[in-house]
């Protein structure tokens, strides 16, 4: 028996996947661990700050759509619900079809958001925008290229207009906020 053992990093955090391959000759798993290598994009020379390609890399490494669906929605599951309290007109993002709201705060010229929706395929756009912006400054918020980022993400191909248009509506709600 033969076993291989890859590494890659999630959410600032290093998980171990393991694969055990019995039986099979080196010349298959050659073949194996290279195609797992030309699917591990955090070999390459990172471009984003380490929790956006973090986040880039477990997308990457999913292989279908349905697979990434299925993350956006665990991301969302994940994301902590908004306090009633703070579910308010004001907080609430225009333009989206599904109620988003969305909680801004800024320390040390830094920027914080919170977020929530009612829907969960959108919470867990809401999770990704909210994982990209915060914890970043006005101007580091001004350069991000989210358009890109969910590119490579793989969902901006599959997204709905409705969807596409509310993830627009979110990303420039916390652009405005940050850069006023």
């Amino acid at each position: 028996m033969k076993g291989v053992t890859i590494l890659f990093a999630s959410h600032a955090r290093w998980r171990v996947i393991t694969h055990l391959f019995v039986a099979l000759s080196d010349k298959a798993l050659n073949v194996i661990l290279a195609d797992i290598r030309q699917k591990a994009p955090y070999m390459e020379r990172m471009t984003y700050p380490d929790n956006i390609q973090d986040m880039i890399d477990d997308f990457t490494f999913l292989d279908d759509w349905e697979d990434r669906y299925m993350h956006v929605i665990d991301l969302g599951k994940a994301l902590p619900p908004l306090p009633i309290e703070v579910k308010t007109d004001t907080n609430k993002v225009k333009g989206c079809a599904s109620q988003v709201w969305l909680v801004s705060t800024r320390n040390d010229n830094k920027w914080a958001f919170d977020g929530d929706s009612d829907a969960h395929i959108v919470k867990g756009l809401v999770a990704i925008v909210l994982e990209i912006y915060s914890g970043r400054t006005a101007d580091e918020i001004a350069t991000l290229d989210a358009n890109d980022i969910l590119s490579k993400l793989g969902l901006s191909e599959h997204l709905s207009a409705q969807r596409s248009n509310g993830l627009a509506a979110m990303i420039g709600r916390i652009k405005t906020e940050a850069i006023s």
